[in-house]
This record gives C-alpha cells, structure tokens and sequence, in this order.
C-alpha cells in the first residue's frame, strides 16, 4: 500500500513527541524549581544585534532584531540585583537548517552568581541527567580540554599551530572546504572540531570541553593565570554539541573593544556592522556580579533523548510550515 506524504498545514511532530516535549518541559522547570533560580522572561525583539562575524540574525526593518539569546537581558536583570534566573523560550538565527537546525528553536539558558565555571558545569550534567531518567538514559561523563581534545583527535595543537600548519594537517585527513588555505587559525579551528574531534566522540558518553582559545572567547573571562585560554566550555551528548557556557566576563571596557573587533571583522567581511547593545554595556560598568552562565539547546537535547534523527520530528511546525 503506497504511503502518502502528510499535508502541508500538518504537524511533523508525532503525538508521542509531543508529549515526549511537554514533560522535558515540564522537567527542566521542576529542576530548577527545586534549586530556587527564578525562571524570567526577557524581549524577544531588541533595537541591539549580535556583533558576533558568525550569527546571522534575523531584522524586522525597523531597526529591531529577532534575539539569537537572552543573555544580555538576563544579565541586566544581574546587574540590577536579581537573583539567579533562567529562561526557557525561543530564539531566532537565520541561515541555520538542516537536521539539527531550525531557524526557530528553544534554548534554555541560566545564570549562577558566584559561582566559577566547573561548578555549573556540575549542574549542567546533573540536568541533562536528571531529564534523561524519564527517558531510561545515561551517560558517562568525561571531562577534557580543548587543547587536549584537539591534540588526540585532529593532531593540531591549537595554541601553537599556525593557520598554514593546521590546513595542512585539515588537507592529510581528508578534509575538503573551498579556500581552506584562506582560512584563519579560528576557522581551521572550527573545521577541525567539526570533521574530526566531534566526529570522535563516544556515543554513550556526556563529553565537556573546556578551556577554549582566547580567540574563542566571546563573552567568557580569560584565565586569570593564562591568557591564551578562555573560561569557556562545551558540551557534547554523544556526538551532539548541546550547550556553550562561561565564566562571564564583567568587564566594560572589554566587552565593549570585543564587540567593536567583532563589528570590524564583519566589514572586512563586506557585511554590515551592527548596533551594539549600550545598555548592556552599561549595565557591565554598574556592577555584573562574578558569575557564570550556559545555554542548552532543548530541541537537541530531546532528539538525542528520544532517539529522532531531525529536528523536525520534534517541532510541531518547523520553518517550511510555519
């Protein structure tokens, strides 16, 4: 009996993943309900765009954007005296499809004053465990640096090889990318984590990456003790990236330069810069307590739960039928 294909004004999601959405919802807000972090909502249009060279963001036309994250909002809400906070809510980036890519999606992204970068690294397993008993799965958990991670599974020292030695080593393996000779050492970087060292990652293991190139900073400090390094780290569930997170810089003045160096690398790109959040910069020079963040893809995180393949089995109406 030949199958037809479902119409076009129909969900992509089944029932059951449906519901399999409902209660990690459901989930994720009972954890931190029970760790006492306020649960805010922030804008999702903003008159600010995120400078960062690789975001593509989506504009309304009159001079707002679709937010890419809540993170400058939650932190003014730091900033001002709040408590520790998350959000669970949908975020927009243009560009982005395929498998694991939605144009729209939820991100869960929280907030911890105080505390330095492996002790929410600690929450972030302890929730990605604690949604994964409804789902009867577990993990082993392994912890590396980045350095380390790209040393063993790519040959590519990434505080010491050049841009020219890493395209070579990228072309050895087998790695095709138009103009990879072009390439600075941040995008031989990128190439590599994604044909090589994630590709390398254990299916039954919750892999956390850490200590990131200064280069890779974004939004992270760097290490009091070694600048080469970021405070950052990744998360990895089985072969999937799930979750970017920092000891958050507070510094103004920093802040301010890493977004004009980032502005600048998009016009030299021939692309247009974008507005800077200044309230967000304020707010850095009032007072960001110390504190580190993360945010979580929740889609991802329910494909991998739930055994789907596309992130379109999880969605009611993915971008094509939105």
């Amino acid at each position: 009996m030949t199958e037809h294909p479902a119409p076009d004004w129909a969900p992509t999601a089944s029932p059951v993943a449906l519901r399999h959405r409902a209660d990690l919802l459901r989930d994720i807000r009972s954890f931190f309900d029970a760790r006492g972090i306020l649960e805010a909502e922030t804008p999702v249009l903003s008159r600010a765009g995120n400078s960062d060279p690789g975001m593509k963001q989506f504009g309304t036309g009159d001079g707002r954007w679709l937010r890419t994250s809540p993170e400058y909002a939650l932190k003014r809400l730091l900033a001002a005296g709040g408590p520790d906070v998350y959000e669970l809510g949908r975020v927009f980036r243009a560009g982005e499809s395929g498998p694991w890519h939605n144009p729209e999606f939820t991100l869960l992204e929280w907030y911890r004053r105080g505390w330095a970068y492996p002790q929410l690294v600690d929450e972030v397993v302890d929730l990605v465990t604690h949604c994964g008993q409804r789902f009867g799965r577990q993990w082993t958990v392994r912890r590396v640096s980045y350095r380390g991670w790209l040393q063993d599974t790519a040959g590519i020292d990434p505080l010491r090889d050049t841009a020219e030695a890493m395209a070579s080593v990228l072309e050895r393996a087998g790695v095709a990318y138009p103009d990879l000779r072009d390439l600075d050492r941040d995008g031989c970087l990128d190439l590599a984590v994604t044909h090589l060292a994630q590709p390398a990652l254990e299916e039954d293991s919750l892999t956390v990456v850490s200590l990131y190139p200064a280069s890779q900073a974004a939004l992270a400090r760097l290490h009091p003790e070694d600048p080469r390094l970021a405070e950052r780290f990744e998360v990895f569930l089985g072969g999937v990236e799930l979750a970017n997170g920092y000891q958050e810089l507070t510094d103004a003045t920093e802040q301010r330069a890493r977004f004009e160096a980032e502005n600048e690398k998009r016009r030299s790109e021939g692309r247009s810069a974008v507005a800077l959040d200044d309230r967000l910069l304020q707010a850095l020079e009032s007072g960001l307590p110390a504190c580190s963040g993360v945010a979580l893809g929740v889609d991802r995180l329910l494909m991998v739960l739930g055994g789907y393949t596309r992130i379109r089995d999880v969605l009611a109406f993915p971008a094509d039928r939105a």
